[in-house]
């Protein structure tokens, strides 16, 4: 009976921490679409939504609303299951991302135990992130496919091969951090970046691999289909990509899932090179505070710096134009992946001669 207590327990802490993050990830993704028409605003001087709401601030309640009432259509000549399928499976990749993330230290409960911030802590949490962004590109494979319309057919044809050559540069990128930190486990990656200074140096991964950073972030662009890397949804070519025959929320989803997962990539961007949930002099105030203050306030100072990657985000999307199809491919190809795999031969031979028993 006690051990059916306690497993009933932590299913229950797992149902309320996935419920209260796909939340978070919704709200965010939300008012991202938002944020996003402000920031927009703010580099063209205009003033952006300003009439749902105070500030615009119900524009998102609006356009959701708008999106559940427009007419449903499929197209007679499509493929329907696969049709229904591509947004679905871009909706659902999209969230299982959050699943491995370390959102914040562990809160204390008064019996003893902790309650994890995580969903999974599985010892090889950055493979499944790979292997879940490489499923999420068959949802807009799928939904190119399904359309029976040219134009969608080759917009699934370039997120394929988009897709292809930035997780090759990307995955390298991480090699030569796994290399370091000696773990494939987001909560000990993050463990290890805590605080922000250590033996005479910045505990966080990017002043350790600034390189693999750039990588990263790049092929991040890439991967998510956003200025100046968005060439499946290119307009001008394509009218409107992948979801050119997409309607109601089977559109909806696809654009939310692109919000989701730039909320979610600067999540790991922060996790993996910025410290996560770690800030400076973070021992001093767990010192002094509640340890369940010290948690909330970690949850916090993650979400900050996500929020600071979504900005980023956009700001790049209104500065640079989009690149020409064969400047994306060269830059995959001929630049990145050589820059990664030099940065990871560089950061093997540093560890061997550096740090490998004498």
């Amino acid at each position: 009976m006690i051990l059916l207590a306690l497993t009933l327990s932590l299913v229950l802490e797992k149902v309320i921490l996935i419920s209260v993050i796909l939340g978070a990830s919704l709200g965010i993704a939300m008012y991202s679409t938002w944020a996003e028409r402000k920031v927009a605003a703010i580099m063209q001087d205009r003033r952006g939504p300003n009439r749902a709401g105070p500030f615009g601030l119900f524009q998102p309640l609006a356009d959701g609303v708008k999106l559940f009432l427009k007419e449903e259509i499929i197209p007679t000549v499509s493929s329907k299951f696969l049709f229904v399928l591509g947004p679905s499976l871009a909706m659902l990749m999209a969230c299982m991302t959050s699943a491995v993330i370390p959102w914040g230290p562990d809160i204390p409960k008064a019996d003893g135990g902790v309650i994890s911030l995580q969903v999974a802590d599985i010892n090889i949490g950055v493979l499944f992130i790979f292997g879940v962004v490489s499923l999420g590109v068959y949802g807009i494979m799928i939904g190119g496919w399904a359309s029976n319309n040219k134009f969608s057919l080759l917009s699934g044809l370039r997120a394929a091969s988009q897709a292809i050559s930035y997780e090759l540069a990307m995955g390298i990128s991480l090699i030569a951090m796994v290399m370091m930190t000696g773990s494939l486990s987001l909560r000990e990656i993050v463990e290890q970046q805590h605080g922000f200074w250590q033996d005479g140096w910045f505990t966080w991964n990017f002043f350790k691999q600034p390189l693999a950073f750039i990588i990263f972030i790049v092929c991040a662009f890439a991967e998510l289909n956003r200025a100046p890397f968005d060439l499946a949804e290119c307009e001008s070519e394509l009218i409107g990509g992948y979801h050119t025959e997409y309607s109601s929320m089977k559109l909806g989803f696809y654009l939310f899932a692109e919000y989701i997962n730039m909320f979610i990539s600067s999540v790991i961007l922060s996790s993996l090179f910025f410290g996560g949930y770690n800030y400076p002099f973070m021992d001093i105030v767990a010192a002094n505070v509640s340890p369940l203050l010290v948690s909330i306030i970690g949850v916090l100072v993650l979400l900050g710096k996500a929020i600071g990657f979504i900005l980023f985000f956009m700001f790049i999307r209104w500065t640079i134009p989009r690149f020409r199809y064969d400047q994306l491919m060269n830059l995959g190809w001929k630049s990145l992946i050589p820059l990664a795999l030099i940065n990871m031969l560089v950061t093997g031979a540093v560890i061997l001669y550096f740090f490998s028993p004498k």
